[in-house]
């Protein structure tokens, strides 16, 4: 009796454990999606200025990966990082799945209009663009440029986006933790209190204030002296420590100049680049000082990428970056 039962436990194997994990923007990517400008959107003003900052993204991106166009699917407006798909890994020993967690965009609050970027996603997916399983999140408010992986377990955000009004109240914000470390493969998520860039609508998105970067690197956007938020923040930065413990390697990037649309400063941020295969193309603002200088330290921390200056004087007007515009696809080519 004995010897049956001890064969039946050496012949059990035990079930093999799958791990979610979101990866880092500098993980392999085989896509980049581009929800281009039409004379239906905010862009109409300047629609050919803002057509030729998208066409030399397109370049840019095209030479690296393959390039998502959405042109012929309706839209709202062009911020492919809030309303594209989030993808994360299902990993298991040798093995992996793409997941795409379609989450709801509602304008940053429902400032916005935002019902035709939500059908977005679904049209890409039926029609075999993007690849992975499907997972709806839509009663979920989450935008790609609110969150930032270093793809091993941690999470940054700000408090003052995912606990803004009309987000996901009445969730708390231990509740709306909990959620993103189940979606998204978290350890932790680090939730910063201060910063917030003059003229933002995303209610402080970390993509344009804190960026994660190899070797446990955050580049960061200094302060000036009507961005006093940001000085705290610098603290708040020089407090964190890794997962094992160790300060995080600091990278300050300068503030662009004010920028202005009439009266209004705009909320230019050379922390909005964003990292493609074998390149970092990052943001400039027609202040050459400033932007070899942004260009050199994002260089610093990407010292194996090509670093490319994108003229986003065009895309200020609209209050968002490069990084905006936006999405990675993340895993090998398709």
């Amino acid at each position: 009796m004995i010897l049956v039962f001890c064969a039946v436990l050496c012949n059990f194997a035990p079930m093999k454990t799958k791990t979610r994990r979101m990866p880092a923007e500098w993980e392999p990517q085989w896509a980049v999606q581009l929800t281009w400008p039409h004379a239906d959107t905010d862009w109409a003003p300047i629609l050919p200025e803002i057509t030729a900052v998208y066409e030399n993204m397109a370049r840019e991106i095209s030479k690296r990966e393959r390039l998502i166009v959405v042109d012929d699917i309706p839209h709202n407006d062009t911020w492919a990082r809030d309303h594209g798909f989030i993808t994360v890994y299902e990993e298991q020993e040798t093995e992996r799945e793409t997941i795409l967690l379609d989450f709801c965009f509602n304008g940053w609050g429902e400032k916005f209009a935002a019902e035709k970027d939500n059908a977005i996603n679904r049209h890409l997916y039926e029609r075999g663009l993007v690849k992975g399983t499907y997972e709806p999140h839509l009663d979920f408010v989450l935008e790609g440029g609110s969150i930032e992986s270093d793809g091993k377990g941690t999470i940054f955000t700000t408090k003052c986006c995912l606990m803004a009004p009309h987000r996901n109240q009445p969730l708390t914000q231990q509740e709306i933790g909990e959620r993103l470390k189940l979606w998204l493969g978290a350890e932790r998520i680090i939730w910063l209190e201060h910063g917030s860039l003059i003229g933002d609508d995303t209610d402080g998105h970390i993509d344009t204030l804190v960026r994660i970067a190899p070797e446990d690197t955050l580049l960061y956007t200094g302060g000036d002296d009507q961005h006093t938020g940001l000085l705290l923040m610098e603290q708040e930065l020089k407090s964190l420590r890794t997962l094992d413990g160790q300060p995080y390697r600091l990278l300050k990037l300068p503030l662009p100049r004010p920028m202005y649309d009439g009266a209004n400063r705009l909320p230019a941020t050379y922390a909005n680049y964003l990292v493609i295969n074998g390149a970092v193309l990052v943001p400039t603002y027609g202040q050459p000082d400033l932007d070899q200088e942004a260009l050199r330290i994002i260089g610093e921390a990407f010292p194996q990428r090509e670093i490319v200056g994108i003229d986003c004087q065009a895309v200020i007007k609209q209050h968002g970056s490069l990084h905006c515009c936006t999405m990675q696809y993340y895993g090998d080519e398709k």
